[in-house]
């Protein structure tokens, strides 16, 4: 399909944002001429300077915000035009412009006195700034003399050169074979391997599982290399920052406290039990002798008949999410009507889904629509994103508003965990109830349980690499065989492919992430049971937290919400939750 055959109603009011390329064009113009702030270089010792520097800084970034979505939608409506590809490099050479002028300003403000930092705080004019001050006076000790962090800068081109050696090797230069699907012979894809895997075809299963490592083991040698390479820069710039380990570094930056690592370990392996239940269960469902990793996303239920159209599933939604309250619902339909979603495939259209949004307008969510199950989640997921914007971007000032990547994927998932209790509820066949069940238990074992289980590796790793030992293929192998023996039991076949699965995560190049995804999914277990079970109350708590922005550190915003990280209590709630949905699945099953 083309886009001009879309239907309006299905199209995202991009004009909201600028009426006209011509528009967007002269405020392209005018932002290129608001970058002149290194004309306050020396000048931050004066509160008067500085306050006018972070407010002519909130200026040029709401201008750029709005300049950079626009782009994007417009290349991510069709990425064979051209002009939009020029857009979007246009933008990364306006920021770069940027970058480059406020070089000066974090140096300048360590150089400053904790006094002076203190008194910033309590001026009520810089209230909007209060946090981001409060990051940079606990920063202070780790910001390096000015020549240091030129030096620095100068080893960052280098450095970020691991990232993308792997990316290359991952994308273009992986040996990925032809196979045969469906009468055709077709090239092996990252997107084509997750959907065979997926399929009930078990020798079609085993026969990309194989092809598809052998591929990652060809080039083994050259991914340890790069993988080893990125392990040493993050230790560098550990070192070099004055932190004790690269954790210590990644938590300081995300302003996350230690306890909440430490907790999320300690729970999932408490949880082990549980989860080698279920892959038992998976192999006895499936009959199957021997159960290898290809068969651990095997549908275990048949398919259900679920077809829904866009607007129907839209409309479901909105009732699934009635614990939110009128409030919300009448949110989810403004998102709707007023054409905040780019709803249908097609061509040269960006493929899957995100939520997007500029402030002082409002969210955007790109979808590709099919009439499955699987996506009236996404619209629930996305739409979560979305109004985690529009209330951050309510309630908070410029500075504040953008909320961080620690709580980014806590709204669109208590969005799902409400929808999938309310389907439950709702569901009059048996067979779609147990195709439920086993969704959230495959939701949870790859949200929570796997990313735990890639966040153990990495710290490890690093760990190995701080006390002075070298990462060889053999150790590193054996590292994570050793890990999913823990984490999935005996009840599987722990071969040399899955061993070597580390090779192909891209996520171990921006370490210490994974985590997050492990900690979003708890949170929101956690935030959608108090919401069914205390009610408006809890709505309430909710609400302040989606209205948070980053006002706060991220683990203080979830404690509006009831959810206390730095205690064992929601872990502990979640891998219950967990238990419980299995004995429930067991139960349907006849286990």
């Amino acid at each position: 399909m083309q886009r001009s055959e879309v239907k309006q109603q299905y199209k995202w009011a991009i004009e909201d944002i600028y009426p006209s390329d011509e528009a967007w064009e002269k405020d392209y113009a005018r932002a290129e001429k608001m970058i002149n702030f290194s004309s306050y270089a020396g000048k931050l010792g004066d509160r008067e300077v500085l306050l006018s520097y972070l407010k002519a800084n909130d200026e040029f970034m709401k201008l750029a915000e709005a300049l950079a979505v626009y782009a994007y939608m417009k290349h991510d409506e069709d990425a064979r035009i051209a002009k939009y590809t020029s857009y979007n490099s246009k933008m990364g050479m306006l920021f770069s412009k940027y970058s480059a002028e406020n070089a000066f300003f974090e140096p300048e403000m360590a150089g400053e006195s904790e006094q002076y930092l203190d008194s910033l705080i309590a001026d009520e004019r810089f209230s909007d700034y209060d946090y981001q001050l409060l990051l940079l006076k606990k920063n202070k000790s780790h910001v390096l003399s000015e020549g240091e962090e030129k030096l620095i800068a100068l080893a960052g081109e280098s450095f970020s050169t691991f990232k993308e050696t792997f990316g290359m090797i991952d994308n273009a230069d992986l040996p990925l074979p032809e196979i045969e699907l469906e009468g055709k012979k077709v090239k092996l894809s990252h997107g084509l391997y997750g959907l065979v895997l997926h399929s009930s075809d078990r020798e079609k299963r085993k026969e990309v599982y194989e092809k598809y490592y052998a591929a990652y083991i060809s080039l083994i040698n050259t991914i340890t290399s790069t993988y080893y390479g990125n392990v040493k820069k993050d230790v560098f710039y550990a070192r070099a920052y004055k932190f004790a380990s690269c954790l210590e570094r990644a938590l300081f930056r995300e302003d996350v406290e230690r306890s909440v690592y430490d907790n999320l370990l300690a729970s999932v392996e408490s949880s082990f039990p549980a989860m080698h239940r279920y892959i038992a269960d998976r192999k006895k469902i499936l009959g199957y002798d021997k159960l290898y990793f290809y068969d651990v996303y095997a549908p275990l239920v048949a398919d259900v008949d679920f077809k829904m159209s866009y607007d129907e599933a839209y409309d479901y939604i909105i009732r699934g999410l009635a614990p939110l309250g009128s409030d919300y619902q009448a949110l989810l339909k403004r998102g709707h009507d007023e054409r905040w979603i780019d709803v249908e495939e097609t061509e040269g259209k960006r493929s899957g889904a995100y939520s997007t949004g500029v402030n002082g307008v409002h969210p955007y969510v790109l979808l590709n629509y099919q009439p499955t199950l699987s996506d009236v989640f996404t619209i629930a997921h996305e739409m979560g994103h979305s109004l985690h914007t529009y209330f951050s971007a309510q309630a908070q000032p410029y500075a504040k508003a953008d909320y961080r990547i620690f709580v980014a994927e806590v709204a669109s998932t208590v969005n799902e965990v409400l929808l999938l209790k309310y389907m439950l509820a709702d569901a009059k066949d048996e067979n779609l109830k147990k195709y439920l069940l086993n969704y959230y238990l495959d939701t949870i074992r790859a949200t929570l349980h796997r990313q735990t289980m890639f966040a153990e590796f990495e710290f490890k790793a690093h760990d190995m690499v701080e006390k002075g030992e070298p990462l060889t293929k053999e150790n590193l192998c054996s590292l994570y065989s050793d890990l999913g023996k823990r984490y999935y039991g005996d009840a599987i076949e722990h071969d040399y492919n899955i061993s070597c699965e580390w090779c192909r995560i891209p996520h171990f190049y921006n370490a210490f992430y994974v985590y997050k995804y492990s900690t979003g999914i708890i949170s929101a277990m956690n935030i959608a049971n108090r919401i069914l079970t205390e009610g408006e109350s809890a709505v309430k708590d909710y609400f302040a937290f989606l209205s948070g922005g980053s006002s706060t550190d991220p683990v203080s915003l979830l404690k509006l919400a009831g959810v206390d990280l730095t205690t064992k209590a929601p872990f502990e709630f979640a891998m219950k939750e967990f238990a419980d949905t299995l004995a429930q699945f067991e139960k349907m099953m006849g286990l």
